[in-house]
This record gives structure tokens, C-alpha cells and sequence, in this order.
């Protein structure tokens, strides 16, 4: 076979996609690109989906006919002042109307809100609020928020999985109004975080995809398990068919236990890998699983812990991070099936493949 390059954040025009991709876009940095040149980014490596955490009207303008698919979070500061129905209004007549032609996806209230959070008895009334002005201007946007592991109890096995007690009262009217309006749960699913947390019980193979076989309750991989429990719960609550979009999913490549170069690399071929088998999980079989990678640079300027300023897929000079090769974790097999190679509704946050002499028709991804 012919060589074969996968480089994560490099599609080459030799090859056909059928699928968009998604990475999030932070901003936590003084060295990153301009926003027209991270926009020139995402379309030159065929990124069709974008995640940003607040509005911004330099990057909605250089959307403008790009067609990225984005998830656009309303800064955590301005949720009190939404809960006003004219406030909301006009929120969203000046970062959404404005921009028809940009595709907006998804508008979301809220990222890791703890039910103890001062914001927390905003977020369904400035769901409901932005749902509201949003169809009085007769767009067709859907409005949610966006959890981590941290409202999930009982998470292993899976199927214990379960909103704790004190998010319950938090959790479940915004869970009816997602239900209500056809509206996915985003999460934040991130196997690196419970990996450093508990190594005694999890091993860095099953993190990385690369455990042989399944474990004892039926899973091969932490990803799945977190992503079911989240769905066990989700069906402890009266929501067995709500849909979850995971909204990041990443690995450092430095700064902390278990951050390297390599691990990195590994976990997100193996997960883009995982994804376009089109597999699903254990508990929901069968299924794409819109998933959004990050983020799309290293920030320098993110706070906390060191690791939070190494999950880019890109350095700040635009230049790819990671190189996946034809004897890496992902193998041209993997993408040598038909034109379903990646569903339509998964949107990994990377897949980029490189092959100049095989004739590659497809298989899926996360």
C-alpha cells in the first residue's frame, strides 16, 4: 500500500469527506492567530464545526459564509442579566440575526454549571428566554447547556450511573425542556481527568482506547463508560431517548501526569478511530456520536492547573500538533469501507487523512 500520513488538523484535497468536524476554539491566549486566519484554518483542514465560549463578533463576522457548523456558548457573566425576556431579545438580535449566514447549531446556557453555583438558578430561565427569541425571530437554532462528570454519581458500572441528589433539583427541569424541544444534552467527557484521578483502578490502556477486550461489565474503553453513565442517568430521570452531543473531549500533551506528546497522540486517533466505526457504546449501539475535540490551540493564558494550557491540536503558529503514521493507531483499513465513512451527525473534532495513492472511500469517527 502506499504510504499513508494522517496528520490531525491536515486534510489534503486528495481525498473526499463526507462528514464535518468540530474542535473548540478558545480563546485564553496572546499568541493565537487572528480570527480570520483561525476561520482560513478550520476550512483548509475541513473542520466543519466549531465550538466558541462566548460571543464574539470578529470571529461570527469571518464565519460569514464559511458554513462551519457552531456551538456558541453565552458568556457565564451575562446569564443574570439574560433572565429579562428584553435582554435575551436583544442578545440575540445582535450576535445571532445579525448573521444569517452564519450556521449557527447550537446556543449554549451555561458549561459545567454546579448546582451550587451562584448562575445555576438562571440557566433554565435564560434557556427558555433565548429558545423564546429565538423563534420569534423564526430561526431554527436549538438552545441547551453543557454538564461534566461532576452532577454524575455511581458512574461504574455504567448502568449505576445517576444525577446526585443535590443536582437532581437543578437537573431535571432543564432535562424536561431539552425533552421538550427536541434538544440534545452537551458534555464534556474527558477520560484524562478520571485517568490521573484514580490510576489505581483505571489504566492509561483503557483511557486510551487501548485496552485488548472488554472489561467485566462490557466495556473496552473509559470514554464509553463515562459517556453510558451519563446516559444511565439520564434514563434514571424520565429521559431514556434524550441525545447527548459530547461538547470537548481532549488529552494534554503536557503539564501533568500522564500528558505527553504520545499519549495525546494516541487518544486522539484512537478516538477518532473508535468514532468512525460508527459502534457507538454499549448502551447505545449503532449510533454516531457528535463529538467536538479540544480545543484548537494551546492557550497560554488558561488558569489553573499547567494542563489546561496544553490541549491544542494546533500550536499558535497554525502548524499541526500531531502526526499519525500508517503504522499509528489509526491504519488506512480503518477508513476503506463505503461513503458512510463518518455519519452525518458525527462531528469529530478531527480527522484528517492523508493518502495519495489509495483509494480511500470511508468508515467513521469521534
Amino acid at each position: 500500500m502506499s504510504t499513508l500520513l494522517v496528520f490531525i488538523g491536515i486534510l489534503l484535497s486528495s481525498i473526499k469527506v463526507a462528514e464535518s468536524y468540530g474542535v473548540c476554539y478558545g480563546v485564553n491566549g496572546d499568541n493565537l492567530p487572528a480570527k480570520q486566519d483561525v476561520v482560513d484554518l478550520y476550512k483548509s483542514n475541513n473542520i466543519g464545526s466549531m465550538r466558541i465560549y462566548a460571543p464574539n463578533e470578529g470571529t461570527l463576522k469571518a464565519l460569514k459564509g464559511s458554513g462551519i457548523e457552531l456551538i456558541m456558548d453565552v458568556a457565564g457573566e451575562t446569564l443574570q442579566f439574560l433572565t429579562d425576556m428584553s435582554a435575551a431579545t436583544a442578545w440575540v438580535n445582535k450576535y445571532v440575526t445579525p448573521y444569517s449566514d452564519v450556521n449557527f447549531k447550537y446556543i449554549s446556557v451555561g458549561n459545567e454549571v454546579l448546582p451550587s453555583a451562584t448562575v445555576a438558578p438562571y440557566i433554565l430561565p435564560v434557556m427558555t428566554n433565548i429558545q423564546n427569541a429565538i423563534l420569534s425571530a423564526n430561526l431554527q437554532i436549538k438552545v441547551s447547556t453543557t454538564i461534566n462528570g461532576a452532577l454524575i454519581t455511581n458512574s461504574y458500572p455504567p448502568d449505576n450511573g445517576a444525577f446526585t441528589s443535590d443536582a437532581q433539583p437543578y437537573i431535571r427541569p432543564i432535562i424536561k425542556f431539552l425533552v421538550d424541544n427536541g434538544t440534545p444534552l452537551l458534555a464534556n467527557i474527558y477520560p484524562y481527568f478520571a485517568y490521573v484521578n484514580n490510576q489505581q483502578d483505571i489504566s492509561l490502556d483503557y483511557a486510551l482506547f487501548r485496552q485488548q477486550g472488554n472489561n467485566n461489565v462490557g466495556y473496552q474503553n473509559l470514554f464509553d463508560a463515562m459517556l453510558d453513565s451519563t446516559y444511565a442517568a439520564l434514563e434514571k430521570v424520565g429521559a431514556p431517548n434524550l441525545q447527548i452531543v459530547v461538547a470537548e473531549s481532549g488529552w494534554p500533551s503536557d503539564g501533568g501526569n500522564g500528558a505527553s506528546i504520545d499519549n495525546a497522540n494516541t487518544y486522539y486517533a484512537n478516538l477518532i478511530s473508535h468514532a468512525s466505526r460508527r459502534s457507538g457504546t454499549p448502551k447505545r449501539p449503532g449510533q454516531s456520536i457528535e463529538t467536538y475535540l479540544f480545543a484548537m490551540f494551546d492557550e497560554n493564558q488558561k488558569p489553573n492547573a499547567e494542563t489546561e494550557r496544553h490541549f491544542g491540536l494546533f500550536h499558535p503558529n497554525k502548524s499541526p500538533k500531531y502526526q499519525i503514521t500508517k503504522g499509528g493507531p489509526i491504519h488506512p483499513r480503518n477508513f476503506a469501507h463505503s461513503n458512510k465513512i463518518l455519519s452525518p451527525r458525527i462531528l469529530v473534532s478531527i480527522a484528517f487523512f492523508f493518502n495519495s495513492m489509495i483509494d480511500l472511500t470511508v468508515h467513521n469517527e469521534i
